[in-house]
């Protein structure tokens, strides 16, 4: 991927931000190379050139001329039949794009269910933008003559002076998820034609629990003014906070004691002047922030992502893709695309293929294919973030039946405290190994009122998927087990009021009381602490392709010298036990400061039997076919013959090594 950011395109426009080309996408899905480099030069210093042959770009090791060689200001009187640098771009990408948005796709289509009951779904290699700021973000205008404030300046006048200008974007928050804290739900099983899940009623955790009874402190994070409690009007647009997210001086700040409002030292004048587009810094401020402190609750966003190296996250790293949240999360009205496993509200989905699209291995070796089986059976987050929170240390386990207690005289302070009297006994960890599980899209959720698991674990939200399933693939979650409080008669978990509650009178009945009073619960009065448990998705701190997992410490049958072979011949050119280990290499990771010592020498780093196999997928067979390496198979006679069947005459076996 790289900027198109040329002085020529500038220079007549201001508008509108450079795009973000992504290359590999387009040869992985066009597959013609000739249709953007369509000429090449016949001598040097030719700017005409003439017709490109595929066979002409394949065959040199020289990389084709750019664009700008030939395509240079606009209307050029020396040639003027030829379009400036802009002109070609916009004429060529919107040329093909609206003959790609309107052709059907020949994939099958991916994740039905995540599509479900969605006429006409394309496939991810047909979608195509074709609105101007699909591709170039706007830019954000200087606001330093358009705001004008007098006096003492307060939040809810600058929301007001927002509102003058930008009523209607005013309007589109109050129906967003992140106003609301509730919205559709159709991943979650059972409710998927519900509007009003979220954290706003009837969400529950198992680290900070719940937000009935106990708003303002949790409403700290809300993206409006003043929600001390449950008549919050929800319809009063001049609540809503536009300095939380279009922050451009990086000083503003929440009080998080104060129902959203701003810390009364904020120069809010000053902010207002310098409002910008959000960027990791104001997302951070709540995402990698969530709960008592930095990385509580999300497994892999905490605020080393603010300006994080390669090795952490090749996405957002100034020397990686230094990516903006809305890269990805793209923004329609106010709505924001993402899904989480946690919450239920959805506002639009995204995956890594539609960047790198369902067969991101590009190249014609042998590593690349094999790779691009995978796909379908395995999530990209599985091999590319095989650890997750390398940059601090997160939240593993919280046992909330141990709060009330005065902590002991050794007992560690500060934010990754194993015990405060507050919130009971922690455990973080830091460089974690993921969770893996089968997960189609689904969420079977728990809700405030539904009966516990009594006797064993009660889940509060799991992902659904199985071996069987053929829209299922494995991902990474993070786990989180808990302790924490149920009604003792009802059965369900109880949502306690905390903030001056408990954390006051440290009376535990009194806070359930309290707190399934607000919720509109019935409390018979006895209490009890169960185990439960939840997961949240892996999607960030992507390592570099280099960086992810090798085959072999997936598949122990690898590290057998024999297992390639039973596929494929031994040949000189190819080292394959060198090519089964290409990947991570802890050890390294660990001479790099992270804790990742007890992952050096695994060749189980993903449980298959725990997933539904009997064993290895390469020795006991994948989920719906039978390899050649399964025990009893016989191989096949040549290498040739298994490439020949897979590929036909797109893979040459003389040229994949």
């Amino acid at each position: 991927m790289r900027i198109l950011d040329s002085p020529l395109i500038n220079k007549y426009s201001d508008l509108y931000e450079q795009v973000r080309f992504m290359h590999a996408k387009h040869a992985n899905v066009v597959k013609d190379c000739t249709i953007c480099h369509h000429r090449v030069p016949r001598e040097k210093g030719d700017k005409y050139g003439k017709p490109a042959t595929m066979k002409e770009l394949t065959g040199t090791k020289t990389m084709p001329k750019a664009c700008s060689s030939c395509h240079d200001r606009p209307w050029n009187p020396e040639r003027i039949h030829v379009p400036g640098l802009k002109g070609a771009y916009h004429q060529l990408c919107i040329a093909c794009h609206r003959v790609s948005r309107q052709k059907a796709g020949t994939n099958k289509v991916r994740y039905r269910s995540f599509i479900k009951g969605l006429k006409g779904a394309r496939t991810l290699v047909s979608r195509a933008p074709l609105d101007c700021v699909s591709c170039h973000p706007r830019k954000v205008p200087d606001h330093k003559d358009l705001v004008e404030l007098d006096g003492n300046v307060d939040a809810l006048s600058v929301t007001k002076t927002c509102l003058s200008c930008h009523e209607s974007q005013g309007g589109a928050v109050l129906n967003t998820g992140h106003w609301k804290w509730q919205g559709s739900s159709p991943f979650t099983l059972g409710n998927e034609k519900r509007i009003d899940l979220g954290k706003r009623f009837q969400g529950i955790n198992n680290t900070t629990i719940s937000l009935t009874a106990n708003w303002p402190k949790c409403t700290g994070c809300h993206i409006g003014y003043g929600w001390k409690g449950e008549n919050f009007d929800f319809t009063d647009m001049t609540k809503i906070d536009c300095l939380v997210c279009h922050d451009g001086t990086g000083t503003y700040q929440k009080s998080l004691m104060q129902a959203g409002f701003p810390e009364r030292s904020a120069k809010l004048l000053n902010v207002a002047q310098h409002v910008g587009k959000p960027n990791r810094r104001t997302c951070g401020s709540c995402h990698f922030s969530g709960g008592m402190a930095d990385p509580v609750k999300h497994a892999e966003m905490n605020p080393k992502l603010l300006d994080p190296v390669r090795n952490m996250d090749v996405h957002m790293a100034s020397d990686g893709m230094d990516f903006r949240c809305q890269e990805c999360h793209k923004t329609r009205k106010h709505k924001i695309s993402g899904r989480s496993v946690f919450v239920p509200w959805v506002e639009g989905y995204f995956s890594c293929e539609g960047c790198h699209t369902q067969k991101p291995h590009i190249g014609s070796n042998l590593l690349a294919y094999h790779l691009n089986k995978h796909t379908d059976h395995v999530a990209c987050q599985t091999c590319h973030i095989p650890i997750y929170s390398k940059g601090s240390p997160v939240i593993t386990r919280w046992d909330w039946s141990t709060a009330g207690k005065d902590p002991g005289k050794n007992e560690p302070h500060g934010k990754t405290a194993t015990f405060e009297k507050a919130y009971g006994s922690l455990t973080w960890k830091r460089c974690v190994k993921p969770v893996y599980l089968w997960y189609n899209g689904t969420v079977k959720r728990y809700l405030l009122g539904d009966p516990i698991n009594e006797g064993g674990v009660t889940e509060l939200n799991r992902p659904e998927g199985n071996r069987q399933d053929s829209d299922s693939r494995i991902y990474p979650f993070k786990a989180v087990t808990g302790k924490q409080l149920s009604d003792a008669v009802y059965k369900f978990l109880v949502p306690p009021k905390l903030w001056h509650g408990y954390w006051e009178h440290w009376d535990w009945n009194k806070a359930a009381s309290e707190g399934l009073t607000a919720a509109g619960l019935p409390h018979s009065g006895k209490y009890k602490f169960v185990e439960t448990i939840a997961y949240h998705g892996v999607n960030h701190e992507v390592l570099p392709k280099e960086r992810a997992l090798s085959c072999a410490q997936c598949h122990a049958a690898l590290n057998n010298e024999r297992a390639c072979g039973r596929c494929h011949k031994s040949s000189g050119d190819i080292d394959f036990k060198a090519l089964a280990h290409k990947g991570i290499d802890f050890r390294q990771m660990v001479k790099e400061g992270y804790h990742a010592a007890e992952l050096i020498g695994r060749t189980d780093y993903i449980n298959f039997k725990a997933l539904g196999y009997a064993g290895d997928p390469i020795e006991v067979g994948g989920r719906f076919e039978t390899l050649p390496l399964q025990t009893g198979a016989q191989p096949p006679p040549s290498y040739e013959s298994f490439w020949s069947k897979e590929q036909g005459d797109l893979c040459n076996p003389s040229t994949l090594w």
